[in-house]
This record gives structure tokens, sequence and C-alpha cells, in this order.
């Protein structure tokens, strides 16, 4: 692919100082979610192409813009794709000011994928004879220097296909143009630091309303949960200074060009403190404008697996610390 030659347009087709042609690449790892995310784009307002060979790309970006955005989808399963050749189209879309590239990267964990590949019984693109995680391994190094050139990086292991329809929704809407799109998401240190995140705090130092009998049962969304997190002397210093550090740094993420911002609040058990924690940021930063969503893991979790009446007095017996 000679990608010096993607975007010669006749200048009858519009004036330079036409707005650019949004244009986003989509890739990464075979069952993270590519497919999902073209159609996802497609339903956004996108024209989407999955798989076009690379070495149409510059015929088909060749001319006027078009009146959309535009999604490609580009994965090992095309016969000249490399590397070298997607970061070359990168570059070359980069330099060129006709284009407004962004690079959409669905990354997942290898494990998961393997599973995804049990659960479904499809063959993966690059086993021939060898084994799926073998596969899978391959395809991550052959991948790995697209994905430190990514505009928005998300990570599929955690999310339902409707979770990564709603991510994709807030960062690539494109009647909101290029706006910085953040998440707010709350998680138990017990169960590991969620993937993905760009920024992370800590919470286990406030009053942890596990050990009050009657809020234990309760989540950070119950407003006496809140009453009680909220009261801990040390809480409106931390909440402030938080808080002003995050709309600080926005903007700076906006003028990098960032597209999409994980931030993560944890605690013990990700049910009381950082649910609240992540409940009252997130509306904060709506009220100061910012494109906000919430995601509270555990709760989903929880929500995901529905238990016996005993069970569920079993564990808030065994301590399940909020």
């Amino acid at each position: 692919m000679d990608g010096n030659d993607i975007g010669h347009r006749d200048p009858a087709g519009g004036d330079a100082d036409s707005q650019a042609q949004r244009l986003v690449l989509v890739t990464g790892p075979s069952g993270a979610g590519r497919s999902t995310a073209i159609n996802v784009l497609e339903d956004l307002g996108f024209e989407a192409i999955d798989n076009l060979p690379m070495s149409l790309i510059p015929r088909l970006l060749d001319g006027p813009p078009r009146p959309v955005p535009l999604a490609l989808g580009l994965d090992v399963r095309n016969r000249d794709f490399s590397a070298s050749n997607v970061i070359e189209l990168i570059d070359t879309l980069t330099r060129n000011p006709a284009f407004a590239p962004e690079v959409l990267y669905l990354d997942c964990a290898t494990e998961t994928l393997v599973r995804r590949y049990s659960e479904t019984r499809r063959r993966h693109p690059l086993a021939a004879d060898g084994s799926p995680s073998d596969a899978i391994t391959a395809e991550r190094d052959l991948l790995a220097p697209i994905r430190v050139r990514a505009d928005v990086l998300i990570d599929t292991t955690e999310l339902s296909p409707h979770d990564l329809r709603a991510e994709l929704a807030h960062a690539f809407d494109s009647r909101d143009g290029n706006r910085l799109s953040v998440s707010v998401q709350s998680f138990s240190y017990k169960r590991g630091v969620p993937r993905g995140l760009d920024m992370m705090f800590d919470c286990r130092f406030l009053a942890n309303p596990h050990w009050v009998d009657e809020l234990r049962a309760l989540d950070g969304r119950d407003a006496a949960v809140r009453a009680h997190v909220t009261a801990d002397p040390r809480f409106a210093e931390y909440f402030q200074r938080v808080r002003d550090l995050i709309l600080f740094l926005l903007p700076a993420h906006v003028a990098e060009g960032k597209a999409h911002l994980a931030i993560g609040f944890g605690c013990t058990g990700g049910q009381h403190r950082s649910v609240t924690l992540a409940e009252m940021m997130a509306d904060a930063l709506a009220e100061q404008g910012w494109q906000v969503s919430k995601r509270h893991r555990e709760l989903e979790r929880r929500a995901s697996q529905p238990r016996s009446v005993d069970s569920t007095q079993a564990a808030l017996a065994a301590g399940i610390n909020g």
C-alpha cells in the first residue's frame, strides 16, 4: 500500500477551509469486540466499512469529503494487513489536513479471549494447527505497535455488549463532535483494579458503612450511605481536591486530542464508599458541562449473578467489606 496516494482530492470537491473528514480506524485482537464497535459506529451515523483490503483504502479516501464520518475496520484477516501498513496509514492521514483520523483499539485479556473462542467454537484467524491461546498471543504481539498509537483504548474484558455500546456512544457520538467523554467507575480493590483506568483514587480511608448494621446491605447510591460517608471529617476536603484536580486536567486532555478518559474510585468491597464517590464526582463533572457516564463494577457483577435469600444472608454474615 502506498500511503502517499491517500487524499489527493480534486480542488473542485471543496475549498481548503472545509471541515476535515472525520475518520475512525477500528482494530484490536480478534474477539475483543471490533465487529460490535463497527455496528455501533454505524448506528451513530458513521459510514462503516469492515475488513476492506488495505490496498483499496487510498482509492476509497480519494475524492471529495463524505457528508458523514467514516469508520474503517482493520484486522488480521486481511491478506495485506501488517502493523507497518497500518502505522503508515495513520501517519499519512495525520499529516493530511483533509482528514481528522482517530485510532480506536479494542483490547481484551488473553484468558477472556480464549473463553470467548471456546464458547463460540470459532477458530481464531491465526490458528492453523496451534492452540487458540498461541494464536491470540501471536496476534497481540503483531498488534502491539498499533496499540501504542491508539487515540481511544477500550478494554472489553469486563464489558458486556451493552456496556461496550455505551462506552462507544459516549466516545464517538457524531452529534457531539470530538468532545471528551468521561467514565467514572467504582470498584473493589479485593477484585483487582479495572483495566484501562487513566486516573485512580483510593477512598478506603473514609468511614466505612459496612460496620453499621442498618447500612451494610445498602450501597453508595442510597442517601443514608452517602450521608454516612460524607459525614467523615476528611471527606469534604478530599472530594474538593480531587474534583479540582480532575477539572484542571480535563481541558489538558482535550487539548491533547484525547477522546475518552476513565476515572476510578476504589474501596475494599466496591459497594459503599467508592460508589458514593463515583456518583458524586460524576454529578459534579456533569454540572460543569462534561459528558459523563457511570459504572459500578461490583454492583453490576452482583446484579448479574442472582442468589437465593439464604446465600445472600450468608454473604452478609461473612462480612463483605464495603
